[in-house]
């Protein structure tokens, strides 16, 4: 026998008139993990820019979200290794994905597995900054123009690293080769990490990086900058001397460094705004502005899900188009 209240609620079910409340599963009641931990995965290996910016983060979410907060290290595929693991991971706030500039480029240049603007929600737009040409001080280089007339000297002998192929780094490279009509050797690198060990060993000419993985080492005298991508001088005191390509004679080529978060697709968007906000918080907060701003020339910016969205379909648009004119492919040089 039934009670009359469970008639009731039979018949309100029957009818399809649940409430959101009655609705929705236990996941959903909650806009972030409390207890337990979560994953940050870094596409990248550690030593790299990425790799950084998820540490020194870490603590400020770990405080605001009250979880344990785990860096995990997943190389390959020029970050769509990472990626993958992120796109099947389930949407319920504990696994984020971390991601530089390679993540714009990869749909052009891989067959990706999945959909990276329908398979990953966006969350936030961390910061950008620019990519540097610089060199070990022991190499001969000081200035584009000495670049330019040593490969022209020896097409195809002079060497620039970057942190894979297919990066930014490298397309912009590519980019400038061709405006200046040089040939120059292509070493792509496992990660930002790894290339700067080579470098700072001399065992490239050259590499090309964001100033946030570059600009520490101009202080201390180890790498030597040479030209900027960028519109416009950056303010740090290493930078503030260095000729953007358009001053040293390549007035066509810019290229910035970025750096963004996503989620699995299908995270509730109430889960997604507190991490935002908490993420942004703890950019905010002077220490970790410091380190980014300061020792690794981010200019942080902290957009949200839409500026994420608007600015990673732009940054698709411009190195495809890199991609499809040069006929760029895993393991072109």
């Amino acid at each position: 026998m039934l009670f009359r209240g469970q008639v009731f609620a039979r018949l309100i079910l029957a009818a399809g008139l649940v409430t959101p409340l009655l609705a929705a599963p236990p996941a959903l009641a909650q806009d972030a993990p409390v207890g337990g931990s979560v994953t940050i995965v870094v596409p990248f290996p550690a030593g790299g820019t990425v790799d950084a910016v998820a540490r020194q983060v870490q603590q400020g979410l770990q405080d605001r979200q009250k979880a344990n907060f785990v860096i995990e290290n997943k190389p390959g595929a020029a970050g769509s290794t990472g990626a993958m693991q992120v796109v099947r991971s389930a949407p319920d706030g504990r696994t984020w994905l971390f991601v530089f500039d390679t993540h714009a480029v990869n749909p052009s240049l891989l067959k990706l597995p999945f959909d990276s603007e329908k398979d990953l929600a966006p969350v936030m737009l961390i910061g950008t900054s620019p990519n540097v040409l610089a060199t070990n001080p022991s190499k001969p280089y000081k200035t584009l123009a000495d670049v330019i007339a040593a490969a022209k000297e020896k097409p195809g002998v002079v060497t620039y690293a970057t942190i894979g192929a297919g990066s930014v780094g490298h397309l912009t490279m590519v980019r400038l080769t061709k405006l200046l009509g040089i040939q120059m050797n292509h070493v792509p690198y496992r990660g930002g990490g790894p290339a700067l060990n080579d470098a700072l060993a001399g065992h490239v000419d050259l590499i090309i990086a964001s100033a946030a993985l570059v600009n520490p080492q101009f202080a201390g005298g180890t790498l030597r900058p040479i030209v900027q991508f960028s519109e416009r001088r950056a303010e740090a005191k290493e930078l503030a001397q260095v000729p953007t390509a358009a001053e040293a004679g390549a007035p066509v080529v810019e290229s910035t460094a970025w750096w963004g978060v996503f989620a699995p697709a299908a995270t509730p968007a109430p889960v997604i705004e507190r991490f935002e906000r908490d993420l942004r918080a703890t950019l905010q907060d002077p220490k970790v502005a410091e380190k980014l701003r300061d020792a690794q020339q981010i200019k942080i910016l902290a957009g949200g899900p839409a500026e994420l969205k608007a600015f990673y379909a732009n940054q698709m648009k411009v190195w495809g188009a890199v991609v499809r004119e040069n006929n760029i492919e895993i393991g072109t040089q």
